[in-house]
């Protein structure tokens, strides 16, 4: 057996049999190249993002902790305007019983009087950083009306917030699931 150069084959490498090469080839890998570059690059972001200063972190965190008061006042005395202003154009809840709701639809309910809250205790908050997002996620003790009906109770909840290029913090996301003892069965209508 002679080994010689495949004369299809663009690598060069020795080969014993012809080998073709696929058409488009050459746009896979370039596609592929940058796929590949995006990667590591967004990796190297994410490096660069826990090398956030301490002191900016600290300041970011106040200003995400002050943000969720805003919220929890504005739900509170059915501050249609503070909401308006903490909520991004693309929000987008999750509710409790799994139903989407939007921006308008938030804001809504909260004008006409469809989602009232009689009280709102937040405990338990954790604030995870990852550059321009925010993610809280805490413990809710309600009592109040929603939409769907009645939501006392015990929840805990996510809330996303990104960081525009003014450098304003808009909630984009939220989600929140009702905490239930140990043995407590779901409701047939929620089943």
């Amino acid at each position: 057996m002679i080994s010689r150069i495949d004369p299809f084959d663009v690598s060069r490498l020795l080969s014993l049999s012809p080998m073709r090469t696929l058409k488009g080839t050459s746009s896979v890998v370039a596609k592929w190249s940058v796929f590949v570059g995006l990667t590591v690059a967004g990796f190297a972001a994410g490096d660069s993002l826990q090398a956030m200063p301490r002191a900016e972190k600290h300041e970011v965190r106040h200003q995400i902790e002050k943000l969720e008061d805003a919220w929890r006042n504005a739900v509170l005395h059915g501050n249609f305007s503070a909401m308006d202003g903490l909520l991004a154009d693309d929000y987008m809840a999750i509710t409790p019983s799994g139903i989407l709701q939007s921006k308008e639809q938030a804001l809504t309910a909260l004008r006409s009087g469809a989602m009232k809250f009689n009280s709102l205790e937040l405990s338990d908050r954790k604030i995870r950083l990852y550059g321009t997002t925010a993610l809280v996620i805490s413990r809710a003790e309600v009592r109040g009306t929603g939409p769907e009906g009645e939501m006392s109770g015990s929840y805990r909840y996510t809330r996303v917030y990104v960081r525009d290029a003014r450098g304003v913090w808009r909630i984009v996301s939220f989600e929140a699931n009702r905490i239930r003892d140990p043995g407590e069965r779901r409701s047939s209508k929620a089943q």
